[in-house]
């Protein structure tokens, strides 16, 4: 995390006596990241963290992946996934390469165990429902849309509220590291010298969640604590509740952050989408496409150029909005597009969303610098028509349209604030609707 704090009991220096109320000493767990030379975090124990009995490994976590000799742009529609598992069981990764496992989860079942992920940092991003995630460093309570980075080592347990009528069941987005790296801010959003977040940053430490009280359970029975390591999640018990910590203060732990607190950086022309990045980790980005108003040159194409982002593979998980500008694309759907194979607007986009003033739409994006592939499950869900979506005619004009437009046409080939027959593409009413008040997807 980028910046220090603390919650519960704290003696005033750090490894010196710290006494229960009976008398016996607190264990001090020093909870470090590279070899103690990153950032870290001391928590303060009723019982030693160490008393652990009883380790089996229970099931494999090691991701096969498919189809690595083919390269092509993929979409897979989530929302065909069945419900299954609880919010660890229940995770199908999709995509994924040896950085970052990219997949989702539609949980139907409770969480009887507290899980720590040994491997790597997890990033959720909470699509629909609400709950709470016990920590060892406190109580975070998420709701839609709601970004909740738990990092290495933390232990933790998922509790979903029950959904009312007509909301609808929990599914969450899950990108987690593979690599060994931490889930951070941008490192161009913070100060060198604080780690402050900078006045261009489009969030900062207001915007954050961090863990809250109820902290501590001291009590003492069976609890299972399950452990990913090794490429497979172990099962421990402890015989006293596992978030017995009184007290901690450090830089590491657990957070949330809501995507509509992401301001998005606007201009005059269209912004690359670097500036949509929220986090990063070793060979990889995750960034925030959210509402915002679009570029205000008087003659902008508001829509992305076609691009070859030569280093880069790009998954787009489409959250909320009107994807017009993706022809097939839903709520809850992934796209993949490959680096090597140039992506850009769907045909008839370009010309539609010209005179569009804002977008409306809500994306989560994951940016890997080494070739993603897909798994067996992401082969199920695939749509195998979107490679083909971009055939068509991209700049359909009009019969009897002169080529180069009209000449009473004004600035923005539009003629009293209305498109003329030069600049009308043939496939409006399909494609964006109303043309009086265009609104457009910009994904990258």
């Amino acid at each position: 995390m980028p910046y220090y704090t603390k919650l519960g009991k704290l003696p005033s220096k750090r490894h010196i006596q710290f006494r229960r109320p009976d008398g016996a000493l607190y264990s001090e767990e020093v909870f470090g990241t590279e070899g103690f030379s990153g950032p870290t975090s001391t928590l303060y124990h009723i019982h030693p963290p160490t008393q652990v009995i009883g380790w089996k490994a229970l099931y494999g976590t090691e991701v096969e992946y498919v189809e690595r000799e083919v390269m092509r742009m993929r979409h897979a529609k989530s929302m065909m996934l069945p419900p299954k598992g609880d919010p660890v069981t229940g995770r199908t990764v999709l995509f994924g390469n040896a950085d970052v496992e990219i997949g989702t989860c539609a949980p139907d079942e409770r969480m009887k165990y507290f899980f720590k992920n040994a491997q790597g940092d997890e990033c959720f991003f909470i699509h629909f429902g609400s709950g709470t995630v016990f920590t060892s460093f406190g109580t975070l309570k998420f709701r839609p849309r709601d970004y909740i980075v738990i990092p290495k080592g933390v232990t933790y347990r998922f509790e979903f509220d029950t959904p009312k009528d007509g909301e609808p069941d929990p599914r969450f987005l899950l990108i987690e590291v593979a690599n060994g790296s931490h889930i951070l801010p941008p490192p161009r959003y913070m100060s060198k010298a604080t780690a402050q977040f900078l006045e261009h940053a489009p969030y900062c430490e207001r915007d954050l969640k961090t863990p809250e009280l109820p902290l501590t359970f001291d009590k003492k029975g069976e609890y299972e604590v399950r452990i990913k390591s090794r490429n497979l999640v172990h099962s421990y018990i402890y015989k006293y509740h596992p978030l017995d910590v009184v007290g901690w203060d450090g830089c590491y732990y657990p957070y949330i952050f809501n995507i509509d607190d992401f301001s998005p950086i606007v201009g005059k022309h269209h912004m690359p989408p670097p500036t949509h990045q929220t986090f990063e980790a070793h060979n990889f980005v995750i960034c925030s496409f959210c509402p915002r108003l679009l570029d205000f040159h008087p003659q902008a194409i508001v829509v992305p150029y076609n691009h070859s982002n030569l280093d880069s593979d790009e998954v787009l998980y489409y959250v909320q909005g009107n994807y017009k500008a993706r022809k097939g694309i839903e709520v809850g759907s992934l796209s993949l597009h490959p680096q090597g194979i140039p992506h850009g607007p769907h045909p008839g986009t370009v010309e539609a969303t010209i005179g569009a003033k804002e977008t409306n739409e809500l994306a989560v994006m994951c940016d890997t610098f080494r070739p993603l592939y897909p798994t067996k499950a992401a082969l199920d869900i695939d749509d195998l028509n979107y490679p083909r979506s971009w055939e068509e005619e991209h700049f359909p004009m009009a019969l009897g349209a002169k080529s180069n437009g009209s000449a009473k046409s004004g600035r923005n080939g539009h003629s009293n604030g209305k498109p003329t027959k030069a600049t009308k593409p043939a496939r409006s009413a399909k494609s964006t609707g109303k043309t009086a008040k265009p609104t457009t997807n910009t994904w990258d």
